[in-house]
């Protein structure tokens, strides 16, 4: 009977997914949408804090600028031949234009503005819309700390600057902030979809961490693996890393979490008692996800996890509580690793802490907040502050001795949250508590 249950409740899981998985049709008119709200509401907005009044974004086909990949229809796959995208905002005279250098419109939003018959070279037409427009400074995608800011190439800089007007010259500005700005934003709209792939993650870590997927001595970790990219495949759904799977056990060897992330996990056969980590993520509607979870393989006559593993397990949401309490508005990434990894040790956590912003991007633009080897704070990208409106994956370990296995275990969480003026959240809940094969609870809280 219990098995004619578990089967009916993950067919029924499987449904629910495909089921609010839209298809591409409709996932494109979706993109292009909230895309459409981007340009003409947020992003004004974001050139108005920044103090850049004219953006200039400039890729070649195959070598796309990643804010400039985000700014595509969704029909359009890659630029084409040379794309050149001009934002102007103009707040006293009220004009905000979104033009393309082009003899076509890049989507619906974005206007050709490219007379072929007066400027045979794009490079002309360029430069004359600019002239004509007189901004007070010119933001174009380098920067030294972030890749995600730092899009336009060598070539089509020294271009640029050699067809601008000495006169402009000095107007040139990184757009650095400005690109980190309209990465890391969210919308409402955007958030009210967010969950959604929160909770398809859950679900399927879920259905991967149960007996349906795990027969203990035969179900290898490299097993779990390829499941888990091949059921987000036939979800329609893509991934942005490979996943990994890993297991801590009652074994004389002790888990070292940095060779965890120097080097992949090799294959092992899952056995009984295990402690099961998985690190997964999913893409969809061009936003992202990066979750860790933990699972538990029960040994015969055991109904719970051993009393240890499920303290190990409130320290490390303790120490997730830790961090999202130092979330406050201007503070950078350094200041908030410090703060937490400080409130840590008075509590006894022995902590380790490496958070990343999350969105268009996995690994994605904003404050970083620790990395997993560099503790004492992260030059560069760790002194970006703190925005309203981000999302982040909440990604750290907690380290607690397991008497009975003579070894201590690492706890390695990762839930995505979000921060806007109410404070921090996570967006789908977070794991409260050991999934266990075969299952026996639910596990997903706030």
């Amino acid at each position: 009977m219990k098995k004619i249950i578990l089967a009916i409740l993950l067919f029924a899981v499987s449904q629910a997914q495909s089921q609010e998985i839209l298809n591409l049709r409709s996932q494109a008119s979706l993109i292009d949408e909230i895309n459409a709200e981007r340009f003409s509401v947020l992003l004004p907005k974001l050139m108005e804090r920044e103090g850049i009044d004219m953006w200039v974004l400039i890729s070649r086909e195959y070598n796309e600028d990643p804010i400039l990949k985000t700014m595509l229809p969704a029909e359009w796959l890659s630029a084409r031949r040379r794309t050149m995208i001009v934002f102007y905002h103009d707040s006293t005279k009220k004009v905000n234009e979104q033009l393309a250098i082009a003899r076509y419109n890049v989507g619906e939003q974005i206007k050709a503005s490219w007379d072929m018959k007066q400027f045979p070279d794009q490079w002309d037409a360029l430069i004359d819309l600019i002239v004509k427009r007189n901004p007070k400074k010119i933001g174009l995608n380098y920067s030294n700390d972030f890749a995600h800011a730092d899009g336009l190439t060598f070539t089509e800089q020294k271009i640029f600057v050699d067809k601008l007007p000495a006169s402009f010259k000095s107007k040139v500005v990184s757009a650095e902030k400005l690109g980190i700005a309209w990465l890391e934003t969210r919308t409402d709209r955007e958030m009210q979809l967010y969950p959604q792939l929160i909770q398809i993650t859950h679900q399927i870590i879920a259905e991967g961490f149960s007996e349906k997927t795990i027969q203990p001595g035969v179900t290898t970790t490299d097993d779990l693996v390829w499941w888990f990219r091949q059921r987000i495949r036939n979800l329609g759904l893509d991934t942005w890393f490979h996943t990994s799977v890993a297991i801590q056990r009652n074994d004389p060897e002790n888990f070292e979490h940095l060779r965890a992330f120097s080097n992949r996990p090799k294959a092992e056969l899952i056995q009984a008692g295990d402690l099961l980590h998985v690190d997964i993520g999913i893409s969809y509607l061009r936003l992202n996800t990066d979750v860790q979870e933990h699972a538990y393989v029960l040994q015969p006559g055991e109904t719970a996890a051993p009393a240890a593993l499920q303290k190990a397990f409130i320290k490390a949401n303790r120490l997730q509580d830790i961090l999202t309490s130092q979330y406050v508005i201007g503070r950078t990434g350094n200041q908030i690793l410090k703060a937490a990894l400080d409130q840590a040790k008075k509590e006894g956590i022995e902590a380790s802490i490496y958070t990343h912003p999350i969105g268009y991007h996995g690994h994605a633009a904003g404050p970083t907040i620790g990395l997993w080897d560099q503790q004492n704070g992260v030059p560069g990208s760790g002194d970006f502050p703190l925005h309203y409106n981000t999302a982040y994956s909440i990604e750290l370990n907690a380290a607690t001795e397991i008497p009975e296995w003579k070894k201590t275990i690492r706890i390695m969480l990762e839930e995505d949250g979000f921060f806007n003026e109410k404070g921090f959240r996570f967006i789908g809940g977070r794991q409260k508590e050991l999934l266990l094969v075969p299952r026996q609870n639910s596990t997903i809280g706030n």
